[in-house]
């Protein structure tokens, strides 16, 4: 069987990282997973990370100040020592037994495994954003994606590795990693799972739907700039176009007005090939040094 790391971000979670932790050591032991848990406190202010020591068997790595999900992840890859490292909820969403349909899909053809979430998926007043969301990754990826930010997913180290560089410190790591696997032609499986409502009050914040837009103008930026420049090319060409014909054969004159639609839509032609060029280097600058 493969071996695993279970990296576990926690920030004031110490009402229930402990018993979070002994089931989840017990389940690995009964079904014999050979895996290592890790836990990664993320400037935890209510005795999370002593919490967490209490339990034999895990290693426990402490952020000097809240530094976000997606930085505790990092690090707790960091610090894995084996080639796939499976994230797992802190706050009882996830149980134990959600982890063998993931382990049994790990395999050299495979980069990444996603729990694609069933039934109950969170608090209701995150889903309008991540509908808008959900489009804008799959009119990225041009599939449709079952999960994109589900927070039980088993990835590749060395994979994840090369492209840490493009993942922000925040939640959304999540879905930021799903549209760079895919969009990098990355093998990615989705396993169906059902989780259960989180212990505890949610560290995601009003402000949050302000990173959700901030995330969305990112990863187009960073994956399909011009998907974005190409139709706005050609919105803003064919109105140059028209005005054009219509004040040619009407007034048998150009106006200064077509005369800077027709700039705008060279400007936005080239600043897209141009966006588009920066994001490819930067996508793989980071995989042609690690080679």
């Amino acid at each position: 069987m493969v071996q695993i790391s279970v990296v576990i971000p926690a920030y004031n979670e110490a009402a229930c990282i402990k018993d979070v932790l002994e089931k989840l050591t017990q389940f690995l032991q009964e079904k014999n997973i050979p895996a290592s848990i890790i836990v990664v406190d993320d400037g935890s202010e209510d005795g999370t990370a002593a919490e967490a020591k209490s339990v034999s068997g895990v290693k426990v790595i402490k952020h000097a100040e809240n530094r976000g999900y997606g930085a505790a992840l990092k690090t707790g890859i960091r610090a894995a020592e084996t080639e796939w490292v499976l994230s797992y909820d802190a706050d009882s969403q996830h149980t134990p037994d959600l982890l063998p349909a993931l382990v049994a899909q790990l395999s050299d053809e495979v980069d990444m495994v996603v729990g694609k979430r069933e039934g109950y998926k969170g608090p209701l007043l995150r889903q309008p954003g991540k509908l808008l969301l959900s489009w804008v990754v799959n009119f990225l990826t041009d599939t449709k994606v079952p999960d994109f930010n589900s927070g039980l997913r088993a990835f590749r180290r060395s994979v994840f590795l090369q492209y840490m560089h493009l993942f922000p410190n925040t939640f959304s790591l999540s879905t930021t990693s799903t549209v760079c696997f895919l969009k990098e032609g990355k093998n990615v499986r989705f396993v169906p799972i059902i989780i259960q409502p989180r212990n505890g009050k949610s560290t995601v914040r009003a402000r949050d739907a302000a990173r959700t837009f901030m995330l969305i103008l990112r990863l187009i930026m960073l994956f399909s700039p011009l998907r974005i420049f190409l139709p706005l090319c050609v919105l803003v060409g064919l109105t140059s176009l028209g005005l054009l014909g219509y004040e040619l054969v009407v007034h048998h004159n150009v106006s200064d007005g077509v005369v800077m639609l027709m700039s705008l839509t060279a400007t936005l032609f080239f600043f897209g090939l141009i966006s588009d060029q920066v994001a490819a280097v930067r996508r793989e600058l980071r995989v042609k040094s690690d080679n």
